[in-house]
């Protein structure tokens, strides 16, 4: 993991210039939908690296502890042992990136992964998740419950409405809070750029997150629930 992002001042007039060719953008993202898919071994390891990356979620109504629980023991192992003994993988520690849960079930994940001596992340979404629509003081009551309980990673969603209508101020106001609620917590900003309606307001949303000292990482996604038995 980088070190930690301090942030900058906002810089209000250099985000009024900005402007992203869309078309330019388009094209971009075509070629790259054209490259070539890496096959057998390099597949694979390719795979396996996605694994590494993926942070294993529940996010569901119906979450309970043992939910939870099974999760935990997913991430743990995710690829069956027999495939990774046939590539010689078994003892190379292939586990996701972290659980991510609700804050109300960081307990849950933390009890577990704790009972499996694994030292797994636990990331947890807060800050109203999904919409963001929840006032400020309990968005921050969130942040601080998680930290709490022993989320190593934060990741907040933006205030839509601040982004459409053009209220960065206040947009960098309430990020710089919830940087300060993590204290040492790692945190990352759930941009939801399908609502943001155009790649200017997502460019100026993410220059906003990282000027208000977001982490490194910055997802540009509104969401998505990753499976890994899916693949493997």
């Amino acid at each position: 993991m980088s070190a930690r992002n301090p942030g900058t001042v906002l810089d209000l007039e250099g985000l009024s210039k900005v402007t992203v060719n869309t078309q330019a953008v388009l094209k971009r993202a075509q070629h790259i939908q054209g490259l070539k898919v890496p096959k057998r071994q390099w597949q694979t390891a390719w795979l396996l690296k996605a694994v590494s990356c993926i942070d294993l979620t529940t996010l569901a109504g119906d979450d309970t502890p043992s939910n939870v629980h099974r999760l935990c023991v997913k991430a743990i192992q995710p690829v069956r042992y027999d495939l990774l003994k046939k590539i010689d993988m078994h003892d190379k520690g292939i586990t996701t990136a972290a659980v991510c849960v609700y804050p109300s079930r960081v307990v849950d994940a933390v009890r577990s992964l704790k009972a499996a001596n694994s030292s797994l992340p636990v990331a947890s979404v807060a800050t109203g998740f999904p919409a963001g629509q929840t006032p400020l003081e309990t968005r921050l009551q969130e942040v601080h419950m998680a930290v709490r309980d022993g989320a190593t990673e934060i990741d907040i969603v933006i205030n839509r409405t601040l982004a459409l209508t053009g209220q960065w101020e206040a947009m960098y106001s309430e990020i710089r809070q919830f940087r300060e609620a993590c204290g040492d917590t790692h945190m990352k900003t759930i941009l939801a750029t399908g609502d943001l309606g155009n790649f200017t307001n997502i460019y100026k949303a993410s220059m906003v997150a990282m000027m208000a000292g977001q982490s490194h990482n910055t997802h540009f996604f509104t969401f998505v629930k990753m499976t890994v038995g899916l693949f493997f």
